[in-house]
């Protein structure tokens, strides 16, 4: 079964036709999809429950019957215990670590992975096609494909692959919700989409109509993946070491991009405290990880080599200390898995008794020979120890045979009981039972500790009760927190036939598109053209045909004819104009609705929807000139040159409309009177004035 397919009969960069898409394998039977489906189904029965408790305790709000009542309570307690049942088969399979890890792995400690989030079916069909008639004023029908596309890839995201394939699927969905976002969810309408995803710790539904909350689901989905492939790697190569470092610090980056970007997700799993959980956790596998792949080659037995490997055990453990205490925490502590928590207790206590078993060997098997570098063997000692045992120095403890035996045995008990913790925490739980490969780790070590303390046991020597000191925690590799490149993939919007973003998105209000007839008039066609695609009209004659036909002052192009122009530049666009003759040319036009620009402070009268009416900010104003005389209209015309004519002072004034809240209209007869501010000024609009029924 391949998941390299894409779907609609679209060919894959492979050529390959079919159905799934790449990254997604749905059919894939394997003990990672089959606890996925678990995980689902508990999620079902858990709101089933949920709903049952929500109605039984209104009707114990409501009702004074008391028959009622204790039947009421009575059926409560059912389904408290049925939800009490299902929150621990979900910690069952939170804890279900061994169908994630490398099946060829026989004396590894298993890692953690975590399993994905769930969600519910989003049909965007009829509120994107609404939206898309309503807003953009386009046949909505027309883009059946890009919206089947885009639930065809969000329905491939419930299942990637676990490899880069699939993350890469999750981050091309990730990219692809910014570009959704700014096309149809504005922030003053909803659509009625409602995103819905299952805690993954809880099993509780959490239903928003804020798209924030699935691109943080997401991002959680996609560090999820990265820690299954971490587990999976054969952590008996160099590589597979390697890939499991690389995952595990990954996981970590992309759960701490997603703690810093969504701070208020309502979603139990998604919570600050939650978050810095995990990405303790990730961080302390990550170094469990470069541990073994320090000791991949074996450990020489050497002094400097074994106090080395001691400072690399103390840090494992010390991040696993870490992540116990922050599991401890309120609220934290009352929904991570009692797995996972006494996991971390396992290993802290296991890592340590490693340390001080290295620590002991280094002193009972390595005395200090005239040949030795005895600085170097003194500096090495004294970087182990925060605070030297026993008050001697480590010079004294490497000369004298009985302090460095004295001290070696204390490590050694040390490290027994450490192992004997790790063995009673380990029986506390009955999911770490079931981890066979963890027992006999856990076994073996302890056997050799306390071989290697009876072996320095003396019959006659009295009873020891020097403690030995905690061990410094250091290493030369650190695991850090890494963001992928993955998560920031290139696509292509799936709606760009809508018209470029930063112009058609669901934040602008246009008016409705209308048709303005083109002719020409003396070889011109009396506007000019400026801007980026879509190209806007500027430097309009208010005198030409067009302007006299309806065409506006900064108005968008979006057809030249039968053609489609939003995509379109000023030469290309041009070059369709050239093409206007006597008989003229049809175009469409939107003009851009900007509710939030203020009324300018120095307008001497405002003047909206009155014709006739002119404000003297008309001379003050003028970026490219400050003389208003000296300025110049720039038109476009049939041979493509512009012509460069005296402008007058009114279509100076209509030029800069867009500066000045009162020049809103132009004249409507009387082209060639008096100057119009010295007109008689009517008295100011009422309300109904500014009731265009062709805007939106």
């Amino acid at each position: 079964m391949t998941d390299t397919i894409l779907p609609n009969g679209v060919k894959d960069q492979a050529g390959q036709n079919g159905y799934f898409k790449k990254g997604c394998n749905p059919l894939a039977l394997t003990g990672r999809s089959k606890l996925q489906n678990q995980r689902a189904d508990i999620n079902q029965q858990i709101i089933r429950q949920m709903r049952m408790r929500a109605g039984a305790e209104n009707l114990l709000k409501a009702t004074s019957n008391n028959k009622v009542r204790e039947m009421v309570v009575l059926e409560l307690s059912y389904v408290n215990a049925n939800l009490q049942l299902l929150m621990e088969q979900l910690e069952g399979l939170n804890s279900s670590v061994d169908v994630y890890q490398n099946p060829q792995e026989a004396s590894s400690i298993p890692l953690i992975p975590l399993g994905l989030k769930e969600t519910k079916d989003v049909d965007f069909t009829v509120p994107f096609k609404d939206f898309i008639l309503e807003h953009y004023s386009e046949d909505g029908s027309s883009y059946n494909d890009e919206i089947a596309d885009l639930m065809d890839l969000r329905q491939a995201c419930r299942t990637p692959s676990r490899s880069e394939a699939g993350i890469e699927l999750l981050a091309k969905y990730f990219s692809h919700l910014p570009l959704v976002e700014n096309r149809f969810l504005s922030p003053t309408r909803q659509l009625g989409i409602f995103f819905t995803w299952y805690d993954s710790f809880t099993g509780v539904p959490v239903c928003q109509q804020n798209i924030s909350l699935e691109k943080a689901s997401i991002l959680f989905n996609m560090g999820a993946l990265f820690t299954q492939i971490g587990t999976r790697s054969n952590r008996q190569t160099l590589n597979g070491l390697e890939d499991a470092v690389s995952a595990f610090q990954k996981a970590a980056g992309v759960l701490n991009h997603l703690k810093e970007t969504f701070t208020h997700t309502p979603s139990y799993d998604l919570s600050p405290g939650m978050l810095n959980v995990l990405i303790k956790m990730m961080l302390a596998q990550a170094q469990e990880v470069l541990f073994e792949k320090i000791a991949l080659t074996g450990i020489r037995n050497e002094f400097f080599s074994l106090l080395k490997m001691a400072q690399e055990a103390a840090k494992v453990g010390e991040n696993y200390d870490q992540v116990h205490q922050s599991m401890s925490q309120t609220p934290v502590k009352d929904n991570v898995p009692f797995f996972w928590s006494t996991m971390a207790q396992v290993k802290t206590n296991h890592y340590r008794s490693l340390a001080h078993y290295f620590v002991a060997t280094a002193l009972l098997d390595h005395q200090l020979n005239t040949h030795d570098d005895e600085e170097k063997q003194e500096k090495g000692l004294s970087q182990v120890y925060a605070a030297m045992p026993d008050d001697l120095s480590a010079l004294d403890i490497l000369r004298k045979k009985e302090n460095r035996r004295h001290i070696g045995k204390a490590h050694l008990r040390r490290a027994v009981m450490c192992h004997e913790e790790a063995l009673r925490i380990h029986s506390l739980c009955r999911h770490l039972k079931k981890l066979d490969v963890l027992r006999e780790i856990l076994h073996a070590s302890h056997k050799r500790s306390l071989a290697k303390l009876t072996d320095n046991e003396q019959e006659e020597e009295f009873a020891d009760y020097l403690e030995a000191p905690d061990i410094v925690a250091k290493t030369d590799h650190k695991a850090e927190m890494e963001m992928p490149v993955s998560t920031k993939v290139k696509v292509t919007d799936f709606f760009h036939r809508l018209g470029p973003l930063s112009v058609f998105s669901a934040k602008q209000r246009w008016t409705a598109p209308r048709t303005v007839r083109l002719s020409l008039e003396d070889r011109d066609l009396g506007f000019n053209l400026k801007g980026e695609a879509p190209v806007q009209i500027t430097s309009l004659d208010p005198l030409c045909p067009a302007a006299v036909d309806g065409l506006k002052e900064g108005d968008y192009i979006i057809t030249v004819g039968e053609t489609d122009c939003k995509w379109m530049g000023v030469g290309d666009v041009m070059r369709l104009l050239k093409d206007v003759d006597e008989e003229g040319m049809d175009i469409r036009v939107v003009s851009l609705m900007d509710s939030s620009q203020p009324m300018a402070t120095k307008s001497a009268t405002f003047c909206g929807g009155l014709s006739k009416t002119y404000s003297m900010i008309c001379l003050a104003i003028d970026d490219q000139d400050k003389s208003p005389m000296g300025s110049q209209t720039l038109s476009v015309s049939h041979t493509g040159r512009k012509v460069s004519k005296k402008g007058s002072f009114l279509s100076w004034g209509l030029k800069n409309r867009l500066k000045s809240s009162s020049t809103l209209s132009l004249p409507t007869a009387d082209y060639s009177g008096t100057l119009p501010w010295n007109k008689h000024c009517p008295t100011f609009p009422s309300t109904s004035t500014y009731n265009d029924p062709a805007l939106y």
